[in-house]
């Protein structure tokens, strides 16, 4: 791997791979179209795992500088508009805070500005009644009904330490569809190291069987921690478990 700068030798392996083949994909070291190295290949070119590899080509994906298919990874065809839509790939791309992969789901996606409970506020490190970025994400069925539901809290240090999520404190329009699917990158280019906890379980009583159609219900509880112990973000997710699949990615 050619020698990276200051700033980049402290990122995280898997930038510091996609930021060398970036270069080379603008620089048409890689020209448009042509096949990338296999995996193996590039993991043993820059001496990291395959999983960083992964990691690294899934990010320049999400960017449209690479596609992949049965064949392998190529360079963006010549001419490609990296602003134009892309479904196919976008709908590749993960939902945050991690959502059922359902044919004819709607997600709905919503930001706030307001105070956690009261449980969460010194979690948060927040002061009594001070708000904060919320985010809200609601999956429906093709049929409307609520196959799952989340809610993220953001504490103080996130807000101040991740840029992208630092720009929302001017957010008017509580109801528009923020799109936070690369959270994790940011807080990794923010040089955040995080510790995800979950805990998963079965609301008690009759709550168990109040999903959609009657179905079983489960509940996930996710703290976000940094390399300091200090929440950046908790999320609650309660999601129908017959009529939806919880799936969440996330690479170190």
């Amino acid at each position: 791997m050619a020698e990276p700068d200051t700033e980049v030798a402290e990122a995280p392996l898997y930038l510091r791979v996609a930021a060398v083949l970036r270069e080379d994909l603008a620089h048409r070291r890689i020209s448009p179209g042509s096949r990338l190295p296999s995996e193996r290949s590039l993991s043993q070119r820059y001496h990291v795992n395959r999983q960083t590899v992964r990691s690294a080509l899934q990010l320049l994906r999400d960017e449209r500088l690479v596609v992949t298919d049965r064949r392998g990874t190529f360079a963006a065809a010549a001419g490609a508009d990296p602003a134009a839509p892309a479904p196919a790939l976008a709908a590749r791309r993960p939902t945050f805070p991690g959502g059922p992969r359902v044919s004819g789901a709607l997600v709905r996606a919503s930001l706030a500005w307001e105070p956690p409970p009261t449980p969460l506020t010194s979690r948060l490190l927040l002061a009594p009644g001070e708000p904060t970025l919320v985010h809200r994400h609601l999956v429906l069925g093709p049929q409307g009904a609520a196959l799952q539901r989340a809610v993220s809290w953001f504490s103080r240090p996130a807000l101040a330490e991740i840029p992208q999520l630092a720009r929302y404190r001017r957010i008017k329009d509580s109801h528009h569809q923020p799109d936070l699917r690369l959270l994790y990158h940011w807080m990794h280019q923010a040089g955040l190291r995080v510790t995800h906890r979950e805990s998963i379980g079965v609301p008690p009583g009759p709550a168990a069987t109040t999903a959609a159609g009657g179905a079983a219900r489960l509940v996930v509880h996710r703290t976000v921690s940094d390399q300091h112990g200090h929440a950046l973000e908790i999320t609650d997710i309660d999601f129908s478990a017959q009529s939806a699949a919880w799936t969440y990615e996330f690479s170190a």
